[in-house]
């Protein structure tokens, strides 16, 4: 029960959509009045929870920290998309982690700031980069209630460029169908690895996202290697294995070429990529390269399906995620319910 007939919560209007949502919680019988100047919505909802402002604790308590949660969730959501772009070398990779700095961390907090709400949002995002990776095409979505999208929609980009750290950008964000899924909706994904073979001439202003390779590479045995492993195959041989995690990946191309002498870059595009892959077969194609090893030895630890540890994995500074490609809205349904299906193996044959 309520300690006295009615609750009178100060709210900050300066929350923007929780303001909204704390009008409703007093529009619905918790006695909530909305005046300026007064406690956050994430305040209010620590204090009523923990029996403050005049609610008893326990079962009461409990009961209203609750009406404040299902006040949020209860509201007409839009979903949006987010495209990103970020520096990955001072990030210890995209997913959050407790006391760590991740671009996840970062964006979600930018976003609870701008959107006005009660708690940061949570993303879902197209691929979970490692440490040190970088992205120019990376792709995120989350539901926020709609009011709060329309009252930010129009200053979102410039507030979030405003709150933002420098080495992470979000060009782009907006509404998107309800069935669009950034990370199950994807038809493919694009990453390229760069490398300089030429230690001597290696551009100093790259050396953050360009690794040095001290033998000259030759592409052609790389190219040939590489042919052996596009289509469907079970990279078990280059990934770190997960629990309950299928290894099957549809590799669609695997390709290198210099676009200035001295720099070899690496285009790798697949439907999915589990962890490590794209490294892995990287640090064996270099192997091939500079003729540590043979042309057909890729070819033979792919089917042996087991790691090799003569397989480097290399580091993740030369690797970016550069593009996440859609289907057309009305495909969007039917994509991810194929890509949630789990792959057993290649067909007979």
């Amino acid at each position: 029960m309520l300690a006295r007939p009615e609750v009178s919560v100060i709210m900050d209007r300066a929350v923007g959509c929780g303001g909204e949502v704390a009008g409703q919680l007093g529009a619905g019988g918790l006695g909530v009045r909305d005046e300026p100047g007064g406690a956050s919505v994430p305040e209010v909802a620590g204090q009523l929870g923990a029996g403050g402002l005049g609610v008893q604790g326990g079962p009461a308590g409990a009961s209203a920290q609750a009406a404040v949660s299902t006040a949020v969730s209860s509201q007409p959501a839009v979903r949006l998309r987010l495209d990103l772009a970020y520096d990955g070398a001072a990030f210890h990779g995209w997913a959050r982690q407790p006391g760590l700095r991740t671009v996840q961390q970062t964006v979600e907090d930018a976003l609870g700031r701008v959107l006005g709400l009660p708690a940061p949002p949570r993303l879902t995002v197209a691929g979970r980069t490692d440490a040190g990776v970088h992205a120019r095409g990376q792709v995120a979505h989350l539901d926020v209630p709609a009011h709060c999208w329309a009252q930010a929609a129009d200053t979102a980009a410039r507030r979030l460029a405003r709150l933002l750290p420098a080495d992470v950008r979000v060009p782009a964000i907006g509404s998107v169908p309800a069935d669009f899924d950034a990370r199950f909706s994807a038809l493919w994904r694009r990453y390229s690895y760069r490398v300089c073979d030429d230690p001597a001439g290696a551009d100093p202003l790259r050396r953050h996202d360009t690794l040095c390779h001290p033998r000259p590479l030759d592409l052609g045995r790389m190219n040939e290697a590489a042919a052996a492993c596009t289509g469907e195959h079970d990279f078990a041989a280059f990934c770190r294995r997960r629990a309950g995690a299928t290894t099957v990946r549809q590799l669609i191309q695997l390709t290198w070429a210099r676009p200035v002498p001295g720099v070899a870059v690496a285009t790798v595009v697949a439907d999915a990529f589990c962890h490590n892959m794209v490294r892995s077969l990287t640090g064996a194609m270099l192997a091939v390269g500079d003729r540590s090893r043979p042309v057909g030895w890729l070819a033979g630890v792919l089917a042996a399906g087991i790691r090799d540890p003569a397989v480097r994995v290399v580091p993740p500074h030369g690797l970016c995620l550069e593009e996440v490609r859609y289907p057309p809205a009305g495909e969007l349904a039917a994509r991810g319910g194929a890509t949630r299906r789990v792959r057993l193996g290649p067909g007979p044959g």
